[in-house]
């Protein structure tokens, strides 16, 4: 997977640490989303990265 990116560190850590948290955030839907958009964002890259590969050879 991407590293997490500073932007999304931002946007993270106010929903993960309690003493910052506002009181109707599903936690677990927030990471559940940037899991996802991580993985989406590395297979992106290996399919590009494979293109790319196959017009070189």
């Amino acid at each position: 997977m991407i590293a997490l990116t500073v932007p999304e560190l931002q946007r993270l850590l106010p929903i993960v640490l309690p003493r910052h948290q506002p009181k109707s955030v599903d936690v677990d839907a927030h990471l559940a989303w940037s899991v996802r958009r991580r993985r989406h964002q590395a297979r992106a890259r290996w399919y590009h990265y494979r293109r790319r590969l196959a017009l070189i050879t």
